[in-house]
């Protein structure tokens, strides 16, 4: 699962069937320090929950794909929820092998 911040809406001028009441969310993906990491993509949003600013946790692919009711359907990204708290220990942050011996 991958972590991000939902910075708006989208709205469709057409839905596929199986989405007409699935909100569309644009979200900024996350790296572990909550920094922004790359460029916003759309996610659809199956939990119907998520609103502005929230941090969520979303699914890319064919998980997004079934998580939404009926699944399948052509999404690309899905939220799978939204998060509380994220907590990450420092020692967990620096690459493997990177520390002083």
């Amino acid at each position: 699962m991958l972590l991000g911040r939902v910075i708006g809406t989208v709205v469709p001028c057409v839905v596929h069937p199986g989405l007409e009441a699935v909100p569309m969310l644009l979200v900024r993906p996350l790296d572990l320090e909550a920094r922004p990491a790359g460029k916003a993509i759309v996610c659809a949003d199956p939990t119907r929950m998520a609103g502005p600013d929230e941090l969520v946790f979303y699914e890319g692919g064919r998980e997004a794909a079934l998580l939404c009711d009926p699944s399948f359907v052509p999404v690309d990204h899905a939220i799978v929820g939204i998060v509380d708290r994220a907590h990450v220990e420092p020692s967990q942050l620096e690459p493997a092998g990177s520390g002083a011996e």
